[in-house]
């Protein structure tokens, strides 16, 4: 009987044996498993880093184009306008120099003929009157 309670306290002894193994084995395989779960995130984490750095760089390239571009604009605005202040004044000039010898012969014109001038003054002034009465 005796040999008999020796045999189950080995089994025993063995059964406790194989069992703290198995736990000790699993311990060492979530210990692992956690590590590599700390090591997937430091490596996810470094990786976010990265990729919002580079969005900050493409960020950054982009405001310097779009301000690159509009200071582009602006200054063919501001060539644009000077271009087209200079045609207005020239048109002016060409315009006043135009109206300024129509004057002058006008002027000469009715120094040679004074009455003749009178005259059509005259008929076109009663030509004007008699046009706006019937309007």
């Amino acid at each position: 009987m005796a040999d008999m309670k020796d045999r189950a306290k080995t089994g025993i002894d063995n059964a406790a044996d194989a069992a703290k193994s198995g736990v000790d084995r699993a311990g060492q395989a979530a210990s692992g498993a956690r590590q590599e779960a700390h090591n997937m995130a430091d490596r996810a984490k470094e990786g976010a880093h990265q990729l919002m750095d580079k969005a900050g760089e493409y960020a950054g390239q982009a405001r310097e184009k779009v301000s690159e571009w509009a200071g582009s604009a602006g200054d063919a605005a501001k060539q644009a306008s000077d271009k087209v202040q200079r045609w207005a004044g020239d048109a002016y000039h060409a315009t006043s120099d135009a109206v300024g010898d129509f004057g002058q012969e006008l002027t000469s014109l009715i120094r040679k003929h004074p009455l003749p001038a009178i005259l059509v003054g005259f008929g076109v002034g009663l030509l004007l009157g008699r046009t706006a009465r019937m309007i």
